[in-house]
């Protein structure tokens, strides 16, 4: 008959043989996930077809355009109204253009967008490669000497690189306008003396940063995206699967770099 001294030995043993599995796991995909970010790069020298990168540019860009612009604008509303009530009585109104502002160009802005347009963005490259995986459309470009990284691949993560700062920029102009409207018509704050302590407060650095900032998620997260897609397996279930994971790990990994990113600008600029 066992004992729990002899079950608890061989609980420990199997816990670590799982920890193991996990990290090992771990560090392969980070190993495919680099190799095909080093193929990407490659493929980058040659010639890329111009139709392919602007109908992603499209994609990711204008059919995103809505999302950040209802979302941006109302989190400047939430930001500005949040502010003024929580440093009511410190003065806050007085402060709301430079918070509202800095807040936003700094980190809201580049993180939230990378966040939403990621996820919506990450998931379709995953679902449009994968699928093209598991109906072996992958295994006929092969045949026909074509090369899947080039003709998938490098147009989807050149032109999320390219949108992610341009949808960035506009995130944060929306962001400060949101606040400009809860400025003006909750905080009677003039309009002159909000945008005039943006203007004053917002530096080059800033921009700099948070635009920046948004140059790695986009390649990161179209990166994400696109090796997911091409390991599916398991047909519309490993769809599936593999757009989850597309989400959560493109969301985790903004929010990580986020963190080591704010730290290397805040020590180059």
């Amino acid at each position: 008959m066992t004992t729990v001294s002899e079950q608890a030995p061989a609980d420990d043993a199997d816990i670590l043989d799982r920890i193991r599995s996990r990290i090992g796991d771990a560090l392969n995909h980070v190993g495919e996930l680099t190799d095909l970010a080093l193929q990407t790069m490659q493929q980058l020298k040659r010639p890329i077809e111009r139709d392919l990168l602007v109908a992603q540019l499209e994609q990711i860009g204008w059919r995103s355009l809505s999302i950040v612009i209802i979302t941006s604008a109302f989190i400047g509303m939430v930001l500005a109204l949040q502010t003024a009530y929580a440093l009511e009585d410190f003065g806050g109104k007085l402060f709301i253009g430079t918070i509202v502002s800095l807040s936003l160009v700094r980190e809201l802005a580049p993180v939230l967008m990378s966040l939403m347009v990621g996820g919506r963005v990450g998931a379709g490259m995953t679902a449009e490669i994968g699928t093209m995986k598991v109906t072996e459309q992958i295994d006929a470009l092969r045949a026909l000497a074509t090369n899947p990284v080039r003709k998938l691949v490098v147009p989807r993560v050149l032109a999320t690189t390219i949108m992610f700062p341009l949808l960035t920029v506009v995130s944060m102009a929306l962001g400060i306008l949101g606040g400009l409207v809860i400025a003006v018509i909750n905080l009677h704050v003039t309009a002159n003396f909000y945008m005039r302590s943006v203007i004053t407060t917002v530096k080059y650095n800033d921009l700099s940063s948070g635009i920046g900032k948004t140059f790695f998620f986009g390649f990161t997260i179209a990166l994400i995206g696109c090796y997911n897609g091409l390991r599916t397996s398991g047909g519309a279930d490993g769809v599936g699967r593999s757009t989850t994971r597309t989400v959560v790990t493109g969301a985790i990994t903004v929010l990580i770099m986020d963190f080591f990113l704010t730290k290397l600008f805040l020590l180059i600029l």
